[in-house]
């Protein structure tokens, strides 16, 4: 797949979004909508290919935002970028299940370590970043592993999509 043809994407977790985990808010339902609107897009500006980190919240959000447009649109592939082997290990029963109904829909998975590290997360977004054209961001402007990701993608010269939470 070209880098032309491939975005990603980063966000915050449930513990950094105005509504928390709490999917039933208003506000999580129009980033929802939002996301979708953002993938369609980056669909008809050429972009095939989505690049998922596959973390709670946010990128959960996304993967299925691609998920839901690879029904309409057979071309679209869609890989799980996991920073390390067990990466859902320590999250609940709930979370887990829902992050193995989702990287058993990706049309590839790309595992970056075996095991954990301080800085496997930042290696997947590089990873990320450096495969892709677009970046699309759910970024609230906090410092942490987002901003870290949409600061990097500014230096590479990616398009950067954000949206604010605050301020859906």
């Amino acid at each position: 797949m070209y880098r032309t043809e491939t975005a990603c994407f980063t966000g915050h977790r449930p513990e950094k979004l105005p509504w928390g985990s709490d999917e039933s808010d208003p506000r999580c339902y129009a980033l929802k909508e939002r996301l979708g609107d953002i993938v369609e897009a980056l669909y008809a500006s050429g972009i095939r290919h989505f690049i998922c980190g596959m973390a709670r919240g946010c990128d959960t959000y996304f993967c299925e935002a691609v998920i839901a447009l690879r029904e309409e649109r057979e071309d679209v592939t869609l890989e799980a970028a996991i920073p390390f082997d067990g990466q859902s290990g320590k999250w609940s029963a709930q979370d887990r299940k829902r992050y193995y109904y989702l990287t058993a829909q990706c049309d590839r998975e790309t595992v970056l370590q075996h095991g954990y590290s301080k800085d496997c997360f930042l290696r997947r977004n590089q990873y990320m970043v450096d495969s892709s054209s677009v970046l699309v961001a759910v970024f609230d402007g906090t410092a942490g592993g987002t901003s870290q990701t949409v600061s990097y993608a500014s230096r590479e010269g990616l398009e950067v999509i954000s949206i604010n939470p605050y301020e859906l």
